[in-house]
């Protein structure tokens, strides 16, 4: 059958465009990236920004979720939606959520990275009712309830929970998160919905062979929205739902209560520095530590001087860096020059991890105890002496330095 030279023409043309669609794709495909294993690449750990919503647009909980994934461990930075500070973004001081509610989710997420100086590449948004509809897909959230709850909300909701440990449907933990009762603060309420979300990671890590089958992952993802494709998406939860669930860190942010415009915000200690600084040490610590054995190291504090209260606020910088202040007290003089910390256990990288975070060089390494002799929790002692500021040690006195 012979060919007019206008159909050959079109049957000519359409072959270079099938050939470049093709080259185009192929090309499309050799030159896509992952940005989950990008991000491996230059970094150990992951990070990424959980953002749980109201249908009007408020933040209710916004956790930052850190994970190496060599031993799959995990902690949690919940940013407190009343923490305060100018924010350049709205011109004014105000409450941190207020800037996603009237800005966007990357504005969000930019200003929450200069507030804990940390590059945090992904975004994963979820309304309460998505929330609610993802926990009946993984067949509820197990979390405490200490007394029952039967209450009224403002609007006329009435609130039911029975207590004990339980398991709640989607439609029972939209309640457990919303609820607040009056002897209760909003602290209350924060520390709830910290203990949904870190439920939310586990009951993922129980249920991953289900939700992560090809067939079942769109289910679930849609009601999560995420700053990348699917294909990366379904990476990046694969790593995130791998987690030892058991042994994650969770903390707040620490700061004083103020009223400003009729508001009560939280403005972190030291104008932010604490935050940042516990930050970079729970990463130090979870990369660290090989083996992911998440070892909690038992700290005494010991007030060497004669000024009133160095213990106790040392003890609020170290509960949040993941260690656990188990004593706090006086030394057996007043009169250290330099602060020491006491090393128990013979961990050295244990111990100049420590000294790190306070900037404290002089670490004196005790006789070790037999399991018979000991009769003590206290991994290190840190005795602070007259070159304590209040967090750190001023100059980062060493050894070397002590007869100066």
């Amino acid at each position: 059958m012979a060919f007019s030279k206008e159909v050959k023409g079109l049957i000519f043309i359409g072959v270079i465009i099938m050939i470049f669609s093709v080259t185009v794709f192929l090309l499309y495909l050799n030159l896509k990236t992952d940005p989950v294993a990008d991000n491996l690449k230059k970094d150990e750990t992951v990070k990424v920004l959980f953002v749980l919503s109201d249908d009007d647009g408020n933040a209710l909980a916004t956790e930052v979720f850190i994970c190496y994934p060599k031993t799959k461990r995990a902690t949690v930075f919940d940013v407190t939606g009343n923490t305060g500070a100018i924010y350049k973004s709205l011109g004014r001081t105000d409450r941190i959520d207020a800037i996603y509610k009237e800005k966007s989710i990357e504005v969000y997420k930019s200003e929450i990275e200069k507030f804990l100086d940390l590059a945090i590449p992904f975004t994963v948004e979820i309304t309460l009712e998505n929330f609610g509809l993802l926990t009946d897909l993984l067949d509820g959230l197990n979390v405490f309830v200490p007394t029952p709850v039967d209450a009224v909300s403002p609007d006329g909701t009435r609130w039911m929970l029975p207590s004990g440990a339980i398991s709640l449907d989607g439609d029972k933990i939209q309640t457990y998160i919303n609820y607040i009762l009056p002897e209760e603060t909003d602290d209350d309420q924060e520390s709830r919905r910290r203990t949904a979300f870190v439920s939310f990671l586990t009951a993922f890590n129980e249920n991953r062979d289900v939700f992560l089958n090809k067939k079942n992952f769109p289910v679930f993802s849609s009601k999560m929205k995420s700053n990348i494709d699917d294909d990366d998406f379904y990476n990046l939860i694969k790593i995130v739902s791998d987690i030892q669930t058991d042994t994650v860190t969770t903390q707040a942010v620490v700061g004083s209560p103020r009223v400003v415009d009729g508001k009560t915000l939280l403005f972190p200690y030291m104008d932010g520095q604490l935050m940042k600084d516990i930050v970079k040490q729970r990463i130090r610590m979870l990369v660290s530590d090989s083996t992911g054995e998440n070892r909690t190291y038992n700290i005494e504090i010991l007030n060497g001087t004669l000024k009133q209260g160095l213990a106790q606020r040392a003890s609020t910088s170290l509960n949040g860096a993941g260690y656990k202040v188990i004593k706090v007290g006086n030394a057996d003089r007043n009169d250290y020059e330099h602060t020491v910390i006491i090393n128990h256990i013979g961990n050295d990288e244990a111990a100049s991890s420590l000294g790190d975070f306070i900037t404290c060089y002089n670490i004196i390494n005790e006789e070790l105890r037999t399991y018979e002799d000991d009769v003590s929790d206290v991994d290190f002692s840190i005795i602070l002496g007259k070159d304590w500021d209040g967090r750190y040690v001023r100059g980062g006195f060493g050894k070397d330095d002590l007869g100066k």
